[in-house]
């Protein structure tokens, strides 16, 4: 049996999608035939992406907005279905990760990251699920979280809450839209080495990154990708309110470390 997904005539928006995994995302879905609608806070960087996606092949708009403005998040939504006449698929990726150890987190720093990761997941759901509900049709939102939400990193104390709610909020949102056929899920991603949008990580931070993977290798942003357009996808048409950690097997416990010698 072959298994294909097709989201030929469907309309796919990704915040943050003009870097990182965001932008591994748009190209996925583009790929499985959905028309894009790119976010990014600077319209600079969200027209040179979408141009190179036009340039792959797929059909890509700019949505520019900070997704930490409720006015501006709508004027995204809009914007989308001006655009296409419709509103299918909201991947909530926009993100910030800077790393401060918890007794130097400044509340300004603590509100910023806050404002993005929560706020902004927030503020994009509730505008495309609104949308959603008045278009008819249902839909599917992939939140993105992180496995900082279940497991602390040092420094990131803000971060890894910040995730945290991302998840509940996933989960509260699937209680409530799924009587509108609005299905709600979250994507964890374990590490993935993509350039960073906060501080340069740290060589050994890497490395016990790296050496906690039981997979024989690395993860790339093309995985998250893989796991949010099975979500998004009739496939999955009965998973609503779930969590999918996608990170290698490294949340499945301590891969190097064996009690005997083997």
């Amino acid at each position: 049996m072959s298994v294909s997904i097709d989201f030929e005539g469907r309309v796919a928006l990704v915040t943050g999608g003009a870097t990182g995994l965001g932008l591994a995302i748009a190209e996925a879905l583009g790929q499985a035939g959905a028309r894009l609608a790119l976010n990014d806070i600077s319209s600079t960087r969200a027209e040179r992406a979408c141009a190179g996606l036009l340039a792959a092949g797929y059909v890509c708009h700019p949505v520019p907005a900070d997704v930490r403005d409720a006015t501006a998040v709508q004027a995204m939504v809009d914007a989308t279905i001006t655009q296409y006449g419709r509103l299918d698929i909201v991947v909530a990726n926009a993100g910030v990760y800077p790393n401060t150890p918890f007794l130097d987190l400044t509340e300004s720093e603590w509100d910023f990251t806050f404002d993005t990761n929560a706020k902004g997941v927030f503020l994009t759901c509730r505008s495309a699920a609104r949308a959603m509900l008045e278009l008819g049709e249902g839909g599917a939102i992939v939140t993105i979280s992180s496995g900082a939400a279940t497991n602390a990193i040092w420094g990131w104390s803000h971060y890894c809450a910040s995730k945290a709610a991302v998840v509940m909020l996933t989960k509260g949102m699937a209680l409530e839209l799924a009587q509108h056929n609005i299905r709600v899920n979250a994507v964890l991603p374990g590490f993935i080495d993509v350039p960073e949008g906060g501080a340069p990580l740290s060589p050994a931070f890497r490395e016990a990154q790296h050496a906690a993977i039981p997979r024989p290798r690395l993860g790339e942003p093309r995985d998250i990708a893989n796991a949010v357009v099975l979500l998004a996808s009739p496939l999955a048409d009965w998973i609503t309110g779930t969590t999918l950690v996608v990170d290698g097997g490294s949340s499945a416990g301590r891969a190097k470390l064996r009690p005997v010698d083997v």
